[in-house]
């Protein structure tokens, strides 16, 4: 029988991530806020309204980073604690007031891209080529000129932002503090239900009673909060859409695509070819489990159980760090090092607790070790999400390293390469050491049931779902909890067609992802699982070497998507990458039902 999480104090420290790696102390964390407060008052006071040639710019952008890097591991402090205990007061409170001061220093700083926008083109260029730390930010500043509103609006706006992400914020509170859900009954027995629960395990339950009663369960509570929901994401969606028009923008994907530095016909390809040309194969995994498991019908409550449940090995904390070491070694031993500080320094939260945020992320603030959140169960399949999680750790120290911090982050149509190389190069090691062929199909089924699932389906059916949504935000067509709950489903069912029974409660999954908050994420996980598949491949093969690719990790942001993918030999802008990478993913598959008959 599950029980219920423990309390976040009753966990093993050891293996929860060190804030003490930001800040020693509450008091050091307090004493720089008061620093960076008095930086920032020295910096307006010096710089606002003075911004007028090349040397004076990029004097003020030198200081303006140094505030950012400060302003990074600050807010990480505060925001990391939350993310692993929402329902503690004191870490409520804190994030709480280091908001409202982060609201003060935006208004404060506003100040800065506001009046370069004001400065002609000739002087910013000048500036630009005097700086390699400053040149990027510069030229992109002036390609935003266009979609700039007058300082007096830019500065409403900033105003604003509290009110204006309160979706987001609230999404996470009725997910994870308020939404309390009902034990469910199963042969008699009765189980707790909660999201981490579901998520981490009931979904992957071997026995079918207990899987499918705990997916009703989960979603009866859902359906007492949708219309809530519905109404939070209405609201967010159109403060998008009217950002949009405010800025000049075609429609609201021209407005949310913008900073990807791709194109709509981008998340068109990802979103048309793979509910094309990867559904078929995927239903013939889905057979494939009803087949094994001996299904009466294969549902939604079953695509996520694995093909061969019993084999799934039990690895410790200890031990996926020695698989890790090895797994990864093929990138280096310059990268090695960063996969054993990530064990050696406490940067990984491993343990499930009552309040914690679900799945797993990756936070690296600037000049700081990174932070790296899971919810471990102990299996084989979570060394797999930790490989993940250290590809973007590893990307982001190398940036961080490399690059100025306005250089760092890189489009999100990249964000998710590095990650997934990570997974896709510590799976193949796995499969070349396998000693059976029943090793070998379950290494590969993992790699279908949750590489490629969760990055080519569930993702992809979320953008689906997304482009949809914002289709009808464009043509000013109001939301309802129904509306959504039929997009939704209707995906489900164009993708999985008649071998999968989707219920009419399954509509309620688009509840279950933050993403939804955050732009056009989701087709951004097929996207770099694409460049990560070719890469991990052309490692292996030796087509390029390990340092090719450290190379355009420490480039950061100051290339393109398509830029960096061409660093390595891969060209994006063709569909011929997307459509190799799902025949080798229809191989896969057609290897697990070989091995399996």
């Amino acid at each position: 029988m599950k029980k219920q999480l423990p309390k976040r104090n009753e966990l093993n420290i050891n293996h929860t991530w060190a804030m003490t790696n930001l800040f020693e102390t509450e008091e050091k964390y307090l004493k720089a806020f008061d620093e960076v407060t008095s930086l920032i008052d020295e910096f307006e006071s010096t710089y606002s309204g003075k911004l007028a040639t090349s040397e004076v710019i990029n004097k003020a952008l030198d200081a303006y980073q140094v505030i950012q890097g400060n302003l990074s591991r600050i807010g990480a402090y505060s925001s990391l604690q939350t993310s692993t205990d929402s329902l503690s007061e004191e870490n409520q409170m804190r994030h709480g007031k280091a908001m409202m001061r982060f609201q003060q220093f935006s208004k404060k700083l506003t100040f800065l891209s506001n009046e370069l926008k004001q400065v002609d083109n000739e002087t910013l260029l000048k500036a630009a080529k005097a700086s390699n730390s400053n040149g990027y930010y510069i030229k992109e500043l002036i390609e935003d000129k266009d979609h700039t509103l007058s300082p007096e609006v830019e500065k409403a706006l900033v105003s604003l932002s509290p009110v204006l992400s309160v979706p987001y914020q609230n999404y996470n509170r009725f997910k994870l503090a308020d939404m309390k859900f009902n034990d469910f009954e199963a042969d008699g027995n009765i189980y707790p239900n909660s999201f981490t629960l579901f998520e981490n395990e009931y979904e992957y339950e071997i026995d079918t009673k207990i899987r499918r009663q705990a997916y009703e369960s989960f979603y009866e509570k859902l359906a007492e909060y949708q219309h809530g929901f519905a109404n939070n994401y209405q609201a967010h969606v159109q403060k998008e859409k009217i950002m949009s028009e405010l800025r000049g923008f075609d429609s609201v994907f021209d407005y949310l695509l913008h900073d990807q530095k791709v194109s709509i016909d981008f998340l068109d390809r990802q979103i048309d070819l793979i509910m094309e040309k990867l559904a078929p194969a995927m239903r013939r995994y889905a057979k494939l489990l009803k087949k094994v498991h001996g299904l009466d019908e294969m549902t939604y409550a079953d695509l996520k159980i694995a093909v061969d449940p019993q084999f799934e090995p039990k690895v410790s904390i200890e031990e996926s760090r020695e698989l890790l070491i090895e797994g990864l070694s093929v990138l280096g031993d310059e990268y090695n090092q960063i996969v054993k500080r990530s064990f050696d320094e406490c940067w990984i939260d491993f343990p499930q607790n009552q309040g914690k945020s679900t799945g797993g992320f990756c936070s690296s603030p600037y000049g700081a070790p990174s932070y790296i959140l899971l919810n471990w169960n102990g299996q084989m399949d979570e060394v797999m999400v930790l490989a993940h999680e250290i590809g973007h750790a590893g990307h982001f120290q190398y940036a961080n390293a490399n690059q100025a911090i306005l250089n760092t982050r890189p489009s999100m149509y990249f964000i998710e390469a590095p990650s997934t190389t990570n997974e896709l190069l510590m799976a193949n090691h796995l499969i070349k050491k396998a000693k059976t062929a029943r090793e070998k199909r379950w290494l590969k089924s993992v790699m279908i049931s949750r590489t490629y699932y969760h990055n080519f389906v569930t993702h992809l059916l979320e953008a689906a779902f997304q482009r949809e949504v914002y289709r009808r935000v464009d043509q000013k067509q109001p939301l309802s909890a129904n509306t959504l709950n039929e997009i939704k489903l209707e995906m489900l069912t164009k993708f999985w067609g008649e071998e999968v029974t989707i219920p009419s409660w399954a509509g309620l999954t688009w509840m279950r992802q933050p993403h939804y908050f955050m732009g056009l994420y989701p087709y951004t996980y097929s996207a770099g699982l694409t460049l990560g598949t070719k890469v991990s491949k052309m490692i292996e093969n030796q087509e390029i070497k390990p340092q090719e690719w450290i190379e355009v990790l420490k480039a950061g942001g100051t290339k393109t998507p398509l830029e960096l993918a061409k660093m390595v030999n891969v060209d994006l802008s063709t569909y011929k990458p997307l459509i190799e990478v799902i025949e080798e993913i229809s191989l896969i598959i057609d290897d697990i039902i070989n091995l399996t008959e």
